[in-house]
């Protein structure tokens, strides 16, 4: 009898994991509504409980809101529009095969959603720039580690955020990763008073999103498991 109840429980506990991971999706469009303090530190709390090779726990996250966020904003935008690119990690200059194809996917789905032409330049421009204003997000955070570190610890803090983001989805808030924001690590070390023994990594919006905004209803695809899974015997 204890079996079958261990049994039920592991089921929902399964379920409810597999829900929060199917609704966890890039959000681009948030409210203006802050965050508490509080969950804010439980959330953070929550993503510390990831893993890492060794325990090194190799990520420096700084979480920004308020006039701190809104000059970042700003800094970003410009530099944006400038090209004046800075980063601290090599950019993917290529891609090829289906993985150039599921890039392209991807935008695609995100201008049909929001009204975006093929051939309307201007509309592409400002789509691109709503990275650099941050989804109009009350709260960002920017990951960082040590500059000495490799892929292997760069791994480990890929792994931190996705705690992080399913985190945010289990409570019925929104995330949006950003590579993008790495292209001006520069920029953003200088606004935080981040040292360059340290390297940006990527950025994440995150706050209660926009239900409203034509964004929502971009939702990309994922490969069959076996383009992406090779199972062995």
């Amino acid at each position: 009898m204890n079996d079958m109840i261990d049994g039920s429980r592991a089921d929902r506990r399964a379920d409810i994991y597999d829900g929060i991971v199917a609704d966890r999706r890039s959000v681009r469009a948030f409210l203006p509504t802050p965050l508490h303090a509080d969950l804010i530190a439980r959330l953070f709390t929550v993503a510390g409980r990831a893993p890492s090779n060794c325990n090194v726990q190799p990520w420096i996250t700084h979480v920004v809101s308020g006039e701190t966020l809104g000059r970042i904003r700003a800094v970003l935008l410009d530099q944006a529009k400038a090209g004046a690119i800075d980063p601290d990690v090599p950019l993917t200059s290529n891609y090829i095969d289906h993985y150039k194809a599921r890039r392209i996917g991807s935008a695609v789905t995100l201008f049909e959603a929001t009204g975006v032409g093929r051939n309307d330049k201007k509309a592409r421009e400002a789509s691109f720039l709503r990275n650099f204003e941050l989804f109009d997000a009350p709260h960002a955070a920017f990951f960082f580690m040590p500059r000495y570190f490799g892929l292997r610890e760069a791994a480990d803090v890929g792994m931190y955020a996705q705690t992080l983001m399913l985190a945010l989805t289990a409570h019925g808030l929104g995330s949006c990763a950003q590579g993008a924001i790495s292209h001006y690590a520069g920029a953003i070390k200088r606004e935080l008073g981040v040292s360059d023994d340290l390297i940006c990594l990527f950025g994440l919006s995150f706050g209660y999103p926009d239900d409203d905004h034509p964004s929502t209803a971009a939702i990309t695809d994922r490969a069959p498991l076996a383009e992406t899974v090779i199972l062995h015997d």
